[in-house]
């Protein structure tokens, strides 16, 4: 077996695999860790949209009365329940709602089909529908959802 005399500055290929491995580590953080965060934020504000419309939705059936969502200078406003615990405020400012009426989400079972558009001030081109055919919950959809037939 042949041995490095004292002295030596030559590398195994064991140190060099171990160098390759942990920079290929660390580019992947920085991909991750580069991604939009702008897109990140509005996905995160439409999923929890839809979960509180939903959940407004429940809240309106099961109380018997109507529940009305509209988007507000500061945020948005659920008009109904009695005690109403839910949450007025985007997570992010820039976060922007459009709908063409305020929208009744009960207590009825079928509500109609709504389509709520969320974007931000920093990227107003960028959008994300918030959106239901009136029976099942709402979803997030990135396209403009099509007419029913």
């Amino acid at each position: 077996m042949r041995t490095w005399a004292a002295g030596s500055k030559g590398f195994t290929l064991l140190e060099l695999l171990v160098v390759v491995a942990i920079i290929a580590m660390a580019s992947a953080g920085v991909a991750l860790a580069m991604r939009d965060s702008s897109h990140t934020q509005l996905e995160r504000e439409a999923q929890r949209l839809a979960a509180l419309l939903d959940s407004a939705r429940s809240l309106s059936r099961l109380s018997g009365v109507p529940v009305v969502w509209m988007p507000t200078a500061q945020g948005f406003r659920f008009n109904g329940p009695p005690g109403n615990t839910l949450p007025t405020q985007w997570l992010a400012d820039q976060t922007i709602a459009r709908i063409a009426a305020p929208l009744l989400l009960g207590p009825e079972p079928i509500i109609g089909r709504q389509d709520i558009v969320l974007s931000t001030t920093d990227q107003p081109d960028q959008v994300l529908h918030v959106v239901t055919d009136g029976l099942g919950p709402f979803s997030v959809q990135a396209d403009a959802p099509t007419a029913p037939p």
